[in-house]
């Protein structure tokens, strides 16, 4: 008995190819030549004059042509359908084990490569050993094993005399001048806040809609200290407002950037026109001056020297100069007066999250995304002191805040997302470590901003809520629900008022007139 090798089954006409010997039933084979041309079975070329019937029986009488109105004529129908069925699961078949073969093919060629790769790099380091071996003969520091040579960074260092003669003795003469003042403070007067009036202080004042619903949040705060009915503030939806309280009014919007303002300062200086900068996601600041005449704000700078999110905004003592820390891990210094660059700092392994300068004006403070925190000698550019909040580990935290106490002797910043470590600076140890904690079901505390008060006799903490601490007892005096996840904050004249931003609102708590 014959099998049809496309169908499988007897056929009632049978018919052997030339090409292949595969014997067929002839309507299906006839249907795969006139689309294919081709052998079913071996793929060689054939025609229909190529196919060898083969007589089994010929005697036996074929069927009468089937009509459409018979039973016939369906039975012929279906084995239409049926032919084209198989014919389909036939070209179905053959495709599927090409693609097996192509799938085969690209294994083996991925693990040649694999293969390939991995002795390459056993080489690159078997070489890199070698010349750190000969290095360390002739006396040559090695270069880093962390990158190849053409994408290494450069290494950080520690650069001296990084400002010019002229900037290095306004710095100095600065630090001498408020050290001085420094040491002869006594205790805050009279119109100082207590701890008794800190501890009653009660909500004042909400300012609302500030900014853009869309997108909606203030994101900076800064308080003018000339007028301190003023300030400003950055959101998200990318603008700079600067807003007088006793009107109600915003006196400036100021537009520029590109994405969120992530920092804002005032550069207030006795002769000089005041200065707003802001710091933005955009990899910018940018500076306006106010015209005192006319009461408007016009772009003055725009400061483009960094590759990465502008993280840390800080004004120094002598007002001439601005500080910049950047998530492209360099740190720069700009003069506010000629509005040029004047040092910028080598690549360091960890993007700077924080930025913040030592009230005489020689330290600058410096938050990483590891838990770290290094202090500078902005005179000389080096490292004079690190600070680990926390263990350098895969659970480090990035110092997202801080903040030098205005008597020069504490610096405090995150310890972990929700506590806050002192550290004393004389001694160079941890003081107090607070950890905060919402008092419903232990949910963690958040901080975004911590700041001295003028006085250095208050800690402020801004996170899910607004917190302030007794500096030397660290005793918490007060607690403010800031309706919000608190943005920013700062404490007002005498730290008899603070002012908090959350959502689109500043809201404002002091003693109750």
């Amino acid at each position: 008995m014959f099998f049809c090798a496309l169908s499988g089954e007897p056929p009632q006409e049978p018919v052997v190819s030339a090409k292949s010997g595969h014997v067929y039933e002839k309507r299906l084979v006839i249907k795969y030549i006139n689309e294919n041309g081709t052998d079913p079975i071996s793929g060689d070329k054939l025609t229909e004059d190529e196919l060898i019937p083969v007589r089994a029986s010929p005697n036996t009488a074929p069927p009468r042509p089937p009509s459409h109105n018979s039973i016939p004529s369906l039975l012929h129908a279906l084995q239409n359908e049926w032919d084209a069925l198989v014919l389909e699961q036939f070209s179905l078949r053959q495709q599927y084990n090409s693609i097996r073969q192509e799938l085969a093919h690209a294994l083996y060629q991925f693990d040649a490569a694999t293969r390939v790769t991995a002795r390459l790099m056993k080489e690159r380091d078997a070489a890199r050993e070698a010349l750190a071996s000969v290095q360390a003969t002739m006396g040559v520091a090695p270069s880093s094993q962390g990158a190849d040579a053409e994408m290494q960074e450069p290494e950080p260092s520690e650069p001296a005399g990084v400002l010019p003669d002229d900037v290095k003795a306004e710095v100095e003469e600065t630090r001498q001048t408020l050290s001085s003042i420094r040491k002869k403070k006594t205790k805050p007067g009279p119109s100082y806040s207590t701890i008794r009036q800190i501890s009653s202080f009660t909500s004042k004042h909400t300012i609302t809609s500030l900014h853009s619903p869309s997108p909606a949040g203030v994101t900076a705060l800064a308080l003018s200290k000339q007028n301190p009915s003023q300030f400003i503030s950055g959101g998200n939806d990318k603008i700079v407002q600067v807003y007088d309280k006793e009107s109600n009014k915003v006196l400036a919007t100021l537009k520029g950037h590109t994405k969120k303002v992530n920092h804002v300062a005032w550069r207030e200086k006795e002769g000089s026109p005041s200065l707003v900068i802001s710091g933005s996601a955009d990899k910018t600041v940018r500076i306006w001056s106010h015209d005192a005449a006319s009461g408007d704000y016009a772009p003055a700078h725009t400061v483009k020297v960094h590759k990465g999110e502008i993280s840390g905004l800080w004004v120094h003592p002598t007002s001439t100069i601005l500080g910049i820390s950047s998530l492209d891990k360099t740190f720069s210094l700009q003069s506010l007066s000629i509005f040029k660059p004047i040092f910028q700092s080598a690549p360091q392994p960890d993007p700077y999250t924080a930025f913040s300068t030592h009230p005489d004006g020689v330290l600058l403070g410096l938050g990483t995304a590891r838990s770290t925190v290094h202090i500078y000698d902005v005179r000389t550019g080096s490292v004079v002191l690190d600070m680990h909040s926390g263990e350098l580990s895969a659970s480090a935290h990035s110092v997202n805040t801080m903040a030098f106490s205005e008597n020069g002797y504490h610096l405090a910043f995150p310890e972990t997302p929700s506590s806050v470590s002192v550290w004393d600076l004389r001694k160079t140890k941890v003081v107090t470590s607070t950890n905060f904690e919402k008092e419903d079901a232990g949910v963690p505390y958040k901080i975004n901003k911590v700041q001295y008060d003028l006085g250095a006799q208050y800690l402020g903490v801004a996170g899910s809520d607004v917190r302030v601490i007794a500096n030397k007892t660290w005793a918490q005096l007060v607690q403010f629900d800031g309706g919000a996840d608190v943005a920013d904050f700062a404490w007002g004249a005498n730290a008899r008022e603070i002012w908090a931003a959350s959502g689109r609102e500043v809201r404002i708590w002091g003693l109750s007139d």
